[in-house]
């Protein structure tokens, strides 16, 4: 990844805040942190979709979803990964990964009558 990637990815609202106790702190977002959310969206296998907030915990940060969330709205800059194979906590797709429906349907995703995914079906079991 290249320097201007890296710096792309690391200024303002791409650095992890979190609010503790009044106060703010960030987690470097590093292309080591990168590439580990990506590794993690790699292992979800066809057919199966998983959460923001299961990537973060696969990588030990559970407290970072909105993170994965940020890396992979930017994932056309990496490399080919299965980033439309997460989804919300409740199964609603990206408001703007326009596609991701399509990808899914066509990994047999089941879809409930509200648009999201049924997560009791389909969510990844790691």
């Amino acid at each position: 990844m290249g320097t201007v990637l890296t710096d792309k990815l690391t200024h303002g609202a791409l650095s992890t805040g979190q609010l503790k106790k009044g106060h703010k702190t960030h987690t470097a977002l590093t292309e080591g942190l990168i590439y580990e959310i990506l590794s993690a969206v790699g292992e979800v296998p066809e057919g199966k979709v998983a959460s923001y907030g299961q990537i973060a915990r696969l990588i030990g940060r559970e407290k970072n979803a909105r993170l994965v969330g940020k890396v992979l709205s930017m994932s056309e800059y990496y490399g080919d990964y299965p980033c439309h194979r997460i989804v919300n906590h409740a199964g609603r797709l990206a408001p703007h990964f326009h596609r991701q429906r399509d990808l899914l349907l066509q990994e047999h995703i089941i879809f409930k009558g509200n648009g999201c995914v049924d997560m009791k079906k389909c969510q990844w079991d790691y």
